[in-house]
């Protein structure tokens, strides 16, 4: 069995964690670490990566990520669709006869 990789924690450098559990970890860092929290920033195309703010577009440019999410965005674009909206539109197109006693 393989030996499980370790990512330093950006909040704090003396912590090392098991990759399979960083998400975690930085979730609760952040909220242990308001101070340094407040100087950071997490990146749109990995929330694993944090990052000072003032590096962060920087970062943005050079993500490993960066080209996977983009070309996912172009393959498949989201249609976002509000239940209401739907009711509302179908109204519009067959509006109901409102019925009152005596009609």
């Amino acid at each position: 069995m393989e030996p499980e990789a370790f990512e330093i924690c950006p909040y704090d450098p003396h912590h090392r964690v098991p990759l399979s559990r960083f998400q975690y970890h930085l979730a609760s860092c952040r909220r242990k670490n308001p101070k340094k929290a407040k100087k950071m920033a997490i990146c749109k195309y990995n929330a694993r990566h944090v990052v000072p703010i003032k590096k962060l577009e920087e970062h943005e440019a050079v993500c490993v990520n960066r080209s996977s999410v983009e070309e996912e965005d172009t393959e498949n674009p989201l249609k976002l669709v509000c239940e209401n909206d739907t009711k509302e539109s179908a109204r519009e197109i067959s509006p109901q006869k409102i019925l009152r006693p005596g009609q």
